[in-house]
């Protein structure tokens, strides 16, 4: 067995020690990403770095973290091996790239290019703070980038100063209508509320998406921040942001089946505009998460809360076949929890911050 900083055991290198007779005929020959609850992981998450350009303080102290050595990042031969793995033989069909700060990843347009060609092509998609994207909107979307999310907590640039330490509002707003233009569609924006500072923005918010085509996803704050300061009593509920919103807008029900979707969605006026709320503290949403991550230094989560990770950069680097990985990897997803626990009295937060994580 080998662990990590957690403390906590790992699933073992090489082979998924560990690994009982009962589990494996519970989980039967199924290739694909299973857990013992039913749920198939297709949408794969891959951190490309920790770092970031701007300090939230939602997310990370003013003088920012401790990065991760360069060494203990995945080489870029060893991030298109798993993702290759992930997509040729578990059955995952989305990859979305994250961070930290993604574009900070020396040779992204590489990474996106080389998975644009794969025989089984999954649709890529990124998350970022956008900070320098406008100049690089048409690269992305000729390296076979699909889609994009970019972060935008306020319309006011004082605001934005306030939350983000960062005087960088145009930017991001650039990077909008970049993004929009190079066809890179739908435009996400993600959005968190806090209380006091933003929260009096959600209709304001809303009306800028809508006016613009783009599609507004409010998220809970999530006991995610480095600093563990994160307090139930000051998140702003996806109630009040429902509320909020309504004052303004007629909202109903979208049609569509959510799916594994993490987004509850509503029309906007009877439509075509849209809104999501991620809920994911007041409303979880477990029961249909369709996710598996990998993190910068090649760590699987099963679950974005999760106290205990998988190590397969230990396993690439200890010349594991791809059989061996993906079985050790199947195995991690098997034991996933039923859910995160968020609401449970003994739940923990993560050691890693969001930014070692990934979202």
């Amino acid at each position: 067995m080998t662990s990590t900083a957690l403390g906590i055991p790992m699933v073992g290198a090489r082979r998924a020690d560990g690994d009982t007779a009962a589990e494996r005929a519970a989980r039967g020959p199924s290739p694909f990403l299973i857990d013992s609850h039913g749920r198939r992981a297709i949408d794969l998450r891959v951190s490309l770095t920790d770092k970031c350009n701007l300090r939230c303080t939602y997310c990370m102290p003013a003088e920012g973290l401790d990065w991760m050595p360069g060494q203990e990042l995945l080489t870029d031969e060893e991030l298109l091996r798993l993702i290759r793995l992930a997509v040729d033989s578990l059955g995952v069909t989305e990859v979305r790239f994250t961070g930290g700060e993604p574009l900070l990843r020396k040779g992204i347009l590489g990474l996106i290019s080389e998975v644009g060609r794969f025989p089984s092509r999954p649709e890529m998609s990124l998350t970022t703070n956008g900070i320098g994207f406008a100049r690089r909107a048409e690269d992305f979307a000729a390296a076979g980038l699909d889609r994009i999310n970019i972060s935008l907590d306020s319309l006011d640039p004082s605001t934005f100063i306030q939350l983000t330490r960062r005087d960088r509002h145009r930017d991001v707003i650039a990077a909008l209508d970049a993004a929009a233009k190079a066809g890179l569609g739908p435009v996400k924006i993600n959005a968190v509320l806090l209380r006091g500072i933003n929260d009096h923005e959600a209709a304001d918010l809303l009306a800028f998406a809508v006016e613009r085509g783009y599609q507004l996803r409010f998220i809970e704050q999530m006991p995610l921040d480095a600093g563990h300061g994160w307090n139930r009593t000051s998140m702003v509920t996806a109630d009040e942001i429902q509320t909020a919103l309504s004052a303004r807008f007629r909202l109903t029900p979208h049609r569509a089946a959510r799916a594994g979707a993490p987004a509850e969605l509503f029309d906007v006026d009877g439509g075509p505009g849209t809104v999501g709320i991620i809920a994911s503290v007041t409303r979880p949403f477990c029961g249909d998460c369709d996710r598996t991550r990998l993190t910068a230094d090649g760590q699987v989560r099963s679950c974005l809360f999760s106290r205990s990770e998988t190590d397969l950069r230990a396993m690439l680097r200890a010349g594991a076949t791809d059989d061996e990985i993906a079985d050790t990897w199947r195995l991690a997803m098997w034991r996933k929890l039923p859910g995160h626990g968020i609401n449970d009295p003994s739940f923990l937060q993560p050691d890693r911050p969001m930014s070692a994580i990934g979202g």
